[in-house]
C-alpha cells in the first residue's frame, strides 16, 4: 500500500488544519489505520488511530479534544483534522497502516512519507 499525506504547513497556535493521506489501494479499507508525529530531536510518536470500521478512534493524551481522525473507505482516504494547534505540534506527520488497533507506532507496517505542520507562537 502506497501512502501520500499531504495538508501541512505554517499555522500560528490557536489555530487549524486538516491533513490527509490517500491511499493507492482498495485494499485500504481493510487496515487500521493511524496518524504518527516526529519532532525535530524526538521519536516517533502515536497521535491517533482508527479502525477499518471507524467505530474505534483513539488518541494520545496530548491531542485528545483537539484532534479528530476520520477516515472514508470509499475514497481510500484518511484524515485529520487538527484545532487549537500549539507550538509542540510541530512535527513531522505520518499517517501508516496497521492490522489491529495500536498506539505503538512499530506495530505499523506501510507509512506515508509525511506532511509538516509547523506551529508558530
Amino acid at each position: 500500500v502506497q501512502l501520500q499525506a499531504s495538508g501541512g504547513g505554517l499555522v500560528q497556535a490557536g489555530g487549524s488544519l486538516r491533513l490527509s493521506c490517500a491511499a493507492s489501494e482498495r485494499t485500504f479499507s481493510i487496515y487500521d489505520m493511524g496518524w504518527l508525529r516526529q519532532a525535530p530531536g524526538k521519536e516517533r510518536e502515536f497521535v491517533a488511530t482508527i479502525s477499518w470500521s471507524s467505530n474505534y478512534p483513539y488518541y494520545a493524551d496530548s491531542v485528545k479534544g483537539r484532534f479528530t481522525i476520520s477516515r472514508d473507505n470509499a475514497k481510500n482516504t484518511l484524515y485529520l483534522q487538527m484545532t487549537s494547534l500549539k507550538p509542540e505540534d510541530t512535527a513531522v506527520h505520518y499517517c501508516a497502516t496497521a492490522y489491529r488497533t495500536t498506539m505503538n507506532p512499530r506495530d505499523y507496517s506501510y507509512w506515508g512519507q509525511g506532511t509538516l505542520v509547523t506551529v508558530s507562537s
